[in-house]
């Protein structure tokens, strides 16, 4: 590929899901930032892409649709992105209907469970208006306890209170996600592989046996380059990466005020040249 783009992310959230910037807000930041690819993979939902899509102009920077799914199975939690799929993909849509009604159930849970674990209580309106949400999660029930004043800050709330509200989830399965990704035309991603589920760190043989095994249900691609990775923990990933000829993505997971990841920061500044397996994807997408 002789156009290498300059700056790459290709791991964002909008207000669409746990974000804080409206996707028209993100694609003038991309432009700002000099970002000359990028993807927004808001979680369990797709119109943060199609909404870009119908604003972007010819001369924008080049953008591809993106998801992201949390699941699991027996062996652990896993992030998958998805890429370039098509938007009116039956399989795509299906699993977005499945992670969207799980992820209500989970909030719905979790409302009722501060109610009945620390006292705190809101309006049926106020969690009638959480639930209508594209994609209501810690930080809509977090700025909700704060504006009630059960929090001094979303953080606080998140950290004292919400993440003591254990509740039994449903999840998509890893290969459910792969397989509805392939079926819609996408490229199925393991997203930061070393950080697990955010929470972990996955190295090793134990990284080896995970990938093979989602390999064996498609997986195409990892994210091998992410904010928080170091250099060392990138070149274990993109040795995987050749390896198994999978191909590679970067990504900062950008949440805008939601956390402290700048848009852009993706490691890809620390390479000299484009990884062979970022340039096939690229190839794939462009």
């Amino acid at each position: 590929m002789k156009d290498f783009p300059a700056k790459i992310d290709l791991h964002m959230h909008t207000v669409i899901s746990d974000g804080t910037d409206r996707p028209e807000e993100i694609l003038e930041k991309v432009k700002t930032e000099g970002i000359g690819f990028f993807s927004v993979t808001d979680h369990d939902a797709l119109k943060g892409g199609a909404e870009i899509l119908n604003k972007r102009q010819a001369d924008d920077p080049s953008f591809i649709t993106g998801v992201e799914f949390s699941c699991r199975d027996e062996k652990g939690k896993y992030h998958i992105l998805g890429y370039h799929y098509d938007l009116e993909g039956e399989a795509i849509n299906a699993l977005i209907k499945r992670g969207h009604g799980y992820r209500l159930a989970k909030t719905r849970g979790r409302v009722q469970l501060l109610g009945e674990m620390f006292g705190f209580y809101f309006p049926e309106e106020e969690v009638e208006a959480l639930l209508s949400l594209d994609n209501p999660g810690k930080p809509h029930i977090g700025n909700l306890m704060v504006k009630y004043g059960f929090a001094e800050s979303k953080e606080q709330a998140i950290k004292e209170f919400i993440n003591k509200t254990r509740i039994k989830t449903t999840y998509i399965r890893p290969e459910e996600a792969i397989e509805g990704i392939l079926k819609s035309g996408g490229i199925p991603v393991l997203a930061h592989p070393s950080f697990g589920d955010g929470e972990q760190l996955i190295l090793g043989e134990e990284m080896e046996e995970r990938l093979r095994k989602l390999m064996e249900y498609g997986l195409e691609g990892l994210e091998a380059f992410y904010s928080g990775f170091t250099p060392k923990l990138s070149g274990e990933l993109l040795s995987y990466a050749d390896k198994y000829d999978l191909l590679v993505t970067a990504g900062s997971d950008y949440h805008g005020s939601n956390k402290l990841v700048r848009l852009g920061d993706t490691g890809l500044e620390n390479t000299k040249d484009g990884p062979k397996g970022l340039l096939r994807f690229l190839e794939r997408c462009l």
